[in-house]
This record gives C-alpha cells, structure tokens and sequence, in this order.
C-alpha cells in the first residue's frame, strides 16, 4: 500500500491515506446454510461501507485494497450511499453472482453482487449481520470483463438479468479497445454517472498475476488490463476503485509475490493518470514450470 501511496503522490495525485480497517475475528461464526463465516463478513462489510461514505464525503476518488471480492458489498454499498446514480465495472475471471441459495462452495466471495442488485433481493435470505444491507444497483447498472470462470447458476441470473458481459472470448474477438468504448457507451452515453471499477487481479492471466487465490489461465495480458484502468481513467467519471484478492501466501515462490504485487501497483496508477513509460511490463514473465 505505501508503495502505490509514494507513486500516487510521485505523479502529482494529492493522497490521503484513511487508514487500514481491523476487522472482528468471531470464532464461533456458524455458517448460515451452506453460507461460511456470515457475521464475520457482514460486519467486516459494514466497516468498509462507513469507511468509503466517509472518503466519499470527503469529496473524493475512494480506492480500497482488498482482502477478498466479498468487501466489494460494503465498498459498493458505502460508495451508492453517496452517489446512488453510481454504474459498476467488474473486472474479473468470475461473475461472483451467485446467491447464497445457488452458490456451490458456500463462500460469500462468489456472492457479493447479488446483495447489491434490485434485481435479485427476493433471493437473498436474511442472514445474521446482514441486514443494514440495501440493495443499491440496478442490473442494467453493471458491466462485466474477463469472465472466464462462471458457474450454470451465475450463467442463467446474467442472461436471465439481461447484465452486460464481455467475456474473455469477446475479449479476443473485439480487442480491449473495442470492448472498453462498448462498456463506456453503455453506462454512460447520455449521462455522464461515476464509475465504481471493481477490479479482482484474477482477471489478469496467471503468468502476470500469480499470487491469487483462484486464478484462471486464459486471462487479460498486463496491456489489456492496464488499457482498461486508463481508459476509465480517462473518462473523468472513476469515482471509486476496489483492488482486491492479491494474496501472497498463494505464490510458490518469492518472484511471484513480485509480479503479482507490480501489476496491482500499475492497476491503481493507471486509474490515475500515469502514463505507461517506464512501467514494469518488462518485469513480468511466464513463471517456470
């Protein structure tokens, strides 16, 4: 974090840091359902949505690092708390839009959009710790890019939603140009509304971040996830930004914490404003077998 706050600061981006978050351990935190450790997330959440409502009305540019895709709820959550005509970029392998009714394994980091969409409130059960929990988008609100990685339940509540998606098959046939001024044109051609980018570095290929807790091969090159902070960056409409599931405990070995950890830095910068020269594309390679 304090290298990103350096280069921020090093670019001519005034930077406050707002501190880092201790979240409750509760060990006697029963899963509710199928759904794990629910009291502890839920309120870990409503810390980071008090967190970013503060930034907000602070008047500025929020960016919380992560942790685990599952404090995008409160990062969301705290952010439409202040900007309600708010639109959401999702940039990862997976659409983490399963309910706690369809999820597979239980964990509320494959979850965490279906607890802020209009759409799918009646699905959502109530679970201990959750309940200051509002839905606060609207599907028609939200672009996906890089899923790679959707189970059968999240395929049908995309289409069934009618949620924009730019699969990385898209991702291929377009080119991240074109894919980028569709997901601008989408959320934003007649009303110039903030951008919340939601960013899970799994969206990225393995060979560029590896230390990760669920990595899909086949992901975005380090240009291709680059272009898309940039290009938001651009817009002048990012108002928000989640930079989550970078884990170094999940490399095998030290490079790749290395690699893993350049990428996020370049991440935030280029949703600031800094030019690619002199980045450390040239850092990342495909690991050894």
């Amino acid at each position: 974090m304090y290298e990103e706050i350096i280069k921020l600061s090093l670019s001519g981006c005034a930077v406050k840091d707002y501190g880092n978050l201790k979240f409750e351990d509760l060990p006697d935190d029963e899963p509710f359902g199928s759904t794990k450790r629910p009291r502890a997330v839920g309120l870990a959440n409503k810390q980071v949505a008090d967190a970013v409502q503060r930034v907000k009305n602070d008047g500025h540019t929020c960016v919380m690092l992560g942790g685990d895709h599952s404090l995008a709820i409160g990062s969301i959550h705290g952010h439409a708390a202040c900007r309600p005509e708010l639109k959401v970029v999702w940039v990862d392998a997976h659409a983490d839009i399963n309910t706690p009714l369809t999820s597979p394994t239980g964990n509320i980091h494959g979850q965490p959009m279906s607890y802020l969409i209009h759409e799918l409130c009646a699905k959502i059960p109530h679970m201990p710790s959750f309940s200051w929990i509002k839905p606060c988008i609207a599907a028609k609100d939200i672009v996906y890019i890089g899923l790679r990685d959707v189970d059968p339940e999240e395929h049908y509540i995309l289409k069934h939603l009618g949620i924009k998606t730019f699969s990385m098959t898209e991702v291929d046939s377009l080119g991240i140009a074109k894919v980028m001024e569709q997901t601008c044109d989408y959320i934003s051609s007649k009303i110039k509304n903030p951008i919340h980018l939601s960013y899970d570095i799994d969206a990225l290929d393995p060979s560029v971040a590896p230390a990760t807790g669920t990595p899909v091969i086949g992901g975005l090159t380090y240009r291709e996830g680059i272009y898309i902070t940039e290009y938001l960056c651009q817009t002048g409409l990012l108002s928000a930004i989640d930079l989550v599931e970078v884990n170094p405990k999940q490399a095998k070995r030290e490079e790749e914490v290395h690699w893993t950890a350049n990428a996020a830095v370049d991440l935030v910068l280029g949703c600031f404003g800094r030019v690619r020269e002199g980045s450390h594309a040239a850092d990342y390679k495909i690991p050894d077998p």
